[in-house]
């Protein structure tokens, strides 16, 4: 099994080596509707696609954060040759995380397999995707999500609060200049979460919320950008707040985008609105070396929301030497601020990539 990991990691990273896709991928363009459920499943026509579940839970006197991730990458937009049942396709990773808030304690996990034989596989009519016996699935108008490994588990009954998000416009979400910088992105910004977890073997009971992105598309990154901040935010008067901005080797950043679901639902694109983040602390890892930010301001003045964002635990690094072979932060996050001029409060998640290395080359 070990053999087979590593294999499947080299398969992966060598998946990556171009920036551009294939010619023989679909690109994303404006204009195309997205349809559900049949757009919760997989789109094999596109190289890369992921479904991300991030969120914050509480069980007594303890919170915890979790991410629990499953991506695809297609090696070749040829079929798989029926006669082989160990023909590789598509290539499929998943990462497991949990945050012991209370004791300041951070535990990943990786997998990757391929699709065949049985191995991994996602559906391309509905929501569900599964490595080996970590999985995501729609069940009615709920998600069930569940991953396991020594020590470790998750098992999660998700319900949408509030209806899908379709960013950018109508879904398709521009990421830089080129037009092939682009992906088809959706969420659910507000989900009930219920079920438990395990941590060190001590299992607990947690409620709380959580976030699931969407996302595919063929190329994301030009050479001179080297990774992205990603932000989900939840406050408790029931808004929501994505923001996204891809960072250049210069230091520079591209344009802020992102999308406030307000607490009734209605969503504001913010493409084109001034919205500023800017760190405040730093925190360096003792692995990579890497200084990522760990403390953050946010303005938004069109939306009269300045919040404070800080990580609930320093240390939610991610070293996936076994999967994806890509090293990243991600992790819980407490927030306060005002919108509108009253005092708000939340939580939410933050994604950092590009600090320990480029991702040049990778997606």
């Amino acid at each position: 099994m070990k053999r087979l990991l590593i294999a499947c990691a080299t398969i992966f990273v060598c998946a990556l080596a171009a920036i551009g896709a294939s010619p023989s991928f679909e690109q994303v363009a404006p204009g195309r509707a997205l349809v559900f459920p049949r757009d919760h499943g997989k789109h094999p026509n596109f190289q890369t696609e992921w479904w991300y579940f991030t969120g914050n839970l509480d069980s007594g006197d303890r919170s915890w954060g979790f991410q629990l991730t499953f991506f695809r990458r297609s090696l070749t937009n040829e079929p798989a040759r029926e006669q082989s049942r160990w023909a590789a396709r598509d290539v499929y990773p998943a990462h497991f995380a949990l945050t012991d808030v209370k004791n300041g304690e951070f535990f990943h996990a990786g997998l990757i397999s391929r699709e065949g034989p049985g191995l991994a596989a996602a559906a391309e009519d509905d929501l569900a995707v599964r490595v080996r016996d970590w999985s995501a699935e729609r069940v009615g108008e709920q998600i069930h999500i569940r991953a396991r490994t020594s020590g470790y588990a998750l098992q999660l009954v998700l319900e949408p609060l509030k209806p899908v998000v379709l960013h950018g416009r109508d879904g398709y979400s521009r990421k830089g200049e080129a037009d092939t910088q682009a992906s088809y992105y959706y969420s659910f910004t507000r989900l009930r979460a219920a079920g438990s977890l395990t941590f060190k073997g001590t299992s607990h009971q947690v409620s709380g919320l959580a976030w699931m992105d969407h996302e595919f598309g063929s190329s994301m990154l030009t050479p001179e950008q080297v990774g992205w901040d990603w932000f989900s935010l939840q406050l408790e008067d029931g808004s929501d707040l994505m923001l996204f901005h891809l960072r250049k080797k210069d230091g520079s950043t591209e344009p802020t985008f992102g999308t406030l679901v307000r607490p009734d639902g209605q969503v504001i694109d913010l493409a084109g609105r001034s919205t500023v983040i800017s760190t405040a602390e730093t925190w360096t890892s003792p692995r990579s070396l890497a200084k990522y930010p760990s403390a953050w301001n946010v303005e938004i003045p069109s939306e009269r929301i300045s919040l404070e964002v800080a990580a609930l635990v320093g240390d939610q690094e991610l070293v996936t030497a076994g999967s994806t072979a890509i090293t990243y932060w991600e992790g819980a996050v407490q927030i306060k601020g005002t919108r509108n001029g009253r005092t708000v409060r939340g939580r939410g998640y933050v994604e950092l990539t590009g600090y320990a290395h480029s991702l040049k080359g990778r997606l």
